[in-house]
C-alpha cells in the first residue's frame, strides 16, 4: 500500500497542490482526475521519485515495487519478445508466454514479435514499454494515459486485464468510460486538494459539485449573518442602553472567518457554427476501393497502414443523412483513418465515387494536422487564417472557449504542448462555418471534462459527423450508425454501439478471447506447442494462481446469495404467520401492524426472485469457469507429454 501524509508541491510562485494526504490500501484500483496540468503526471512523478516536493512524505512498505508507464522509448534487445522479457521478475525469465499474451492483447502479432522494437512505429514502442509494466508483477502500477494509441480491441483487453490486476493500480485516462470499467476509487485533484472518494468518475463529481453548492450556501448565509451583526453594531453603537449588546457582537465579528468565494473553474464550452442545409443527403459513397499500392497516390498519410496492403477499402458505399452520427471503429491499421481522408478529398480513391451535395461544408479535424500550424503565429492569429472575417470578439471568445483566456490567447504556436496544438486545431473547426463534420480521434489529449463537453457539443450540432475514435464514452453515447473495419472486410451497421456489442461485437475480440485471456497469466497461442518441466511448472502454478482469483470469489458470492436468500425465506414465513394472526383476530385495532408486516411481505416477494435469477447466474458461471480452468490444465498436462 501506499501513504501520503502533507503533500506540497509547486514551480516557482505556482502552487499545485497542497496539504495533500491520502493512502492506497491493499487491492485498490484508483482513477485519477483532475484538468491537464493540474498534477496529475507531477503527483507520479513525486511516488517515483522523479521529483521532489516542498514538504511531505510518501510512504511504501518494505521491499514494495511500483511499475511505471513511461513516455521514455529506449530498447535494447534486438526483438520485440526480448525486449518484452526485460520486464519480467528476473526469477522469471524463462516464462516468455506472458510476455506474448500481453503482446497479443495489444494489438501485435506474431510476425511483429521478430521485429526489432526500433522498427516500430511510436504507438507500437508505447505498446513494448506498456508490456514490459504489465509483466514485471510490481505491486503498484502507476498508468499515465496507458490508452494512448490502443484501438478499441487493445482497449478493451486491457480493461480486463487490469480488472483482473491482483494488487494496486493508479491510472491516468482522458477515456472516462474506460476508467470506470476499472477502478475502485477516484483520486481527484481540485482547487489544489486532492480527495479520494470510492466509486466511478460520477460519483466523484457528484460529490464535488454537491460539496460546492453546499460551501457556496454556507458562505452566503454567513456573509447574510455578518452584514446583519455588523447592521445592529452601526446602529446602536452610539446608544449607551445597548453598549453591552453591541460589544459582544463586535466581539462575535472579530471570531467570525468568512469563507472566500470559490474561484471559477474553467471548462470547455464547444459550440460548433452551424451553417444551414436543406438537403437530406449531404454525402454519397458509391463502390470505393483504394490501396496505397496504386501509383496515382501520394505517400500514406496513415503511418501505422502497411503500404504492401493490396486493398484496404473494397466497394464501399453507403449515403449519410443530414443529421447523422457515423462512428468509424476497428482495429488500428485497418484503413480508418486512410477511409477519413479519402472522405476529406485528401486521398484519392481507386475506384467508385464520393460525392457532396451542393452548400455542404466540411470541417475536418486531423491529428496529424498539428504540423501544420505556423510556430510563428499567435494563437489568435491561427485562429483568424481559418476565418478572416471573423470579428476580434468572436476570435477571443473562441480562444477562451479553448482554454486560452487573456494573455494566453497571444501565446505563439512553437511554445505550446501537444495537447495545447490540439485545442487550437479544435478552435479552428469552431470557427469554421459547417454542416458536415469529419473528426478523427477528437478525444485525445483532452482532459475528461473536456471530453465531457465535446460529446455534448456533438450531441447539440445540428448538422451530421462522421467520426474516427476509440473512446467508449463516446461511442456509447454518440452514433447511430457506425462502419467497423474487422478482419478482411467493412461493414455498415445501422444502430447503436450496445447494440452492436449485444448482436456479437467484434469477431477477432471473441477469438483473441480464447487465446489471450483477461486474467494475469493464463495459456496463450502457443498452446498446442511442447514445454520443458521447468514452463510446465510455472503454467500450471499461474493457472491455479487465475483460478483461485475467479473461482473463490464466485463461490464466496455463492455462499452470500444463498445466506441471504435463507434468511429471506426464514423471515417471509414468520412475517406470513403474523399476518394472518393478527389479521384473524375479531378485534383488532392494530392496523399499523398490518401495514407494516403487509409492506415488508411485499419488498420480500419484489426481492426474492432477483436474488433467485443472481443466485442461478452466478452458480452457471461458477460451473463454466471451473470447466474452463479444467481444459487449460489437461491441455497443459498434453504438451508436457508431448516433449
Amino acid at each position: 500500500m501506499l501513504q501520503v501524509f502533507d503533500l506540497e508541491k509547486s514551480y516557482g510562485d505556482n502552487s499545485i497542490f497542497s496539504e495533500v494526504n491520502f493512502a492506497i490500501a491493499e487491492g485498490e484500483r484508483v482513477g485519477i482526475v483532475g484538468r491537464n496540468g493540474h498534477g496529475k503526471t507531477t503527483l507520479f512523478r513525486l511516488i517515483i521519485g522523479e521529483e521532489s516536493s516542498e514538504n511531505g512524505k510518501i510512504v511504501f512498505p518494505k521491499n514494495y515495487s511500483v511499475g511505471y508507464l513511461s513516455q521514455n522509448l529506449k530498447f535494447s534487445e534486438n526483438n520485440v519478445v526480448d525486449e518484452g522479457v526485460l520486464g519480467l521478475p528476473v526469477s522469471e525469465r524463462d516464462a516468455r508466454y506472458k510476455v506474448e499474451k500481453v503482446l497479443l492483447g495489444l494489438g501485435f502479432s506474431k510476425i511483429d514479435f521478430q521485429k526489432k522494437p526500433q522498427e516500430l512505429s511510436g504507438g507500437f514502442q508505447v505498446r513494448l514499454n506498456l508490456t514490459k509494466v504489465l509483466v514485471s508483477n510490481a505491486q503498484m502500477l502507476l498508468l499515465d494515459e496507458p490508452t494512448n494509441y490502443l484501438d478499441i480491441l487493445s482497449l478493451r483487453w486491457l480493461a480486463k486485464f487490469l480488472r483482473n490486476w491482483p494488487h494496486e493500480l493508479m491510472l491516468i485516462t482522458h477515456d472516462r468510460e474506460f476508467m470506470d470499467s476499472v477502478v475502485t476509487h477516484i483520486l481527484g485533484i481540485h482547487r489544489k486538494r486532492i480527495r479520494k472518494t470510492k466509486g466511478t468518475t460520477s460519483d466523484y463529481f457528484q460529490k464535488i459539485a454537491l460539496d460546492e453548492e453546499i460551501y457556496e450556501k454556507t458562505r452566503l448565509n454567513e456573509e447574510k449573518r455578518v452584514k446583519e451583526i455588523q447592521n445592529f453594531v452601526d446602529k446602536f453603537r452610539a446608544k449607551a442602553r445597548q453598549g453591552s449588546l453591541v460589544q459582544s457582537r463586535v466581539k462575535m465579528l472579530s471570531k467570525l472567518e468568512l469563507k472566500e468565494k470559490l474561484d471559477h473553474v474553467s471548462d470547455l464550452d464547444f459550440s460548433f457554427t452551424y451553417s444551414p442545409f436543406n438537403s437530406k443527403w449531404p454525402l454519397t459513397v458509391k463502390n470505393i476501393s483504394f490501396s496505397y499500392n496504386d501509383s496515382t497516390v501520394g505517400p500514406s498519410v496513415d503511418p501505422s497502414v502497411d503500404p504492401t496492403t493490396p486493398l484496404l477499402i473494397n466497394n464501399l458505399s453507403f449515403s449519410l443523412r443530414n443529421d447523422d452520427r457515423l462512428a468509424i471503429i476497428g482495429k488500428n491499421g485497418k484503413g480508418k483513418t486512410t477511409l477519413l481522408n479519402l472522405l476529406a478529398q485528401k486521398l484519392k480513391s481507386k475506384s467508385g465515387s464520393i460525392d457532396y451535395a451542393p452548400n455542404v461544408k466540411v470541417a475536418f479535424f486531423e491529428q496529424t494536422n498539428r504540423d501544420t500550424l505556423h510556430a510563428e503565429n499567435s494563437i489568435e492569429d491561427e485562429i483568424k487564417s481559418t476565418n478572416p472575417e471573423l470579428a476580434y470578439s468572436r476570435i477571443r471568445g473562441i480562444c477562451g472557449t479553448m482554454m486560452f483566456s487573456g494573455d494566453d490567447s497571444k501565446k505563439k504556436i512553437r511554445v505550446l504542448s501537444g495537447g495545447e496544438k490540439s485545442r487550437v486545431l479544435l478552435g479552428k473547426i469552431l470557427a469554421t462555418q459547417t454542416n458536415l463534420l469529419l473528426l478523427d480521434e477528437p478525444t485525445n489529449h483532452l482532459d475528461l471534462e473536456s471530453t465531457t463537453a465535446l460529446i455534448e457539443s456533438l450531441n447539440e450540432f445540428e448538422g451530421a459527423a462522421i467520426v474516427v475514435t476509440h473512446n467508449e464514452m463516446l461511442l456509447k453515447t454518440i452514433p447511430n450508425r457506425f462502419i467497423i473495419f474487422q478482419k478482411e472486410k467493412i461493414e455498415l451497421f445501422e444502430g447503436t454501439y450496445e447494440e452492436f456489442l449485444n448482436k456479437g461485437g467484434f469477431d477477432e475480440e471473441d477469438k483473441e478471447t480464447e487465446l489471450v485471456t483477461a486474467t494475469a497469466t493464463t495459456i496463450t497461442t502457443t498452446a498446442t506447442t511442447t514445454i520443458t518441466l521447468k514452463e510446465y511448472k510455472l503454467l500450471k502454478r499461474d493457472i491455479i494462481n487465475d483460478r483461485s482469483k475467479i473461482i473463490i470469489p464466485l463461490k464466496n458470492r455463492i455462499d452470500d446469495l444463498e445466506k441471504k436468500i435463507i434468511t429471506l425465506e426464514k423471515e417471509k414465513e414468520e412475517l406470513s404467520n403474523k399476518f394472518i394472526n393478527v389479521s384473524g383476530q375479531t378485534q383488532n385495532d392494530d392496523s399499523k401492524t398490518i401495514s407494516q408486516t403487509a409492506k415488508r411481505l411485499g419488498e420480500i416477494e419484489k426481492e426474492l426472485p432477483n436474488l433467485y435469477q443472481q443466485f442461478d447466474e452466478i452458480v452457471t458461471n461458477h460451473s463454466e469457469e471451473e470447466t474452463k480452468f479444467e481444459s487449460l490444465l489437461s491441455a497443459l498436462e498434453e504438451r508436457l507429454k508431448k516433449n
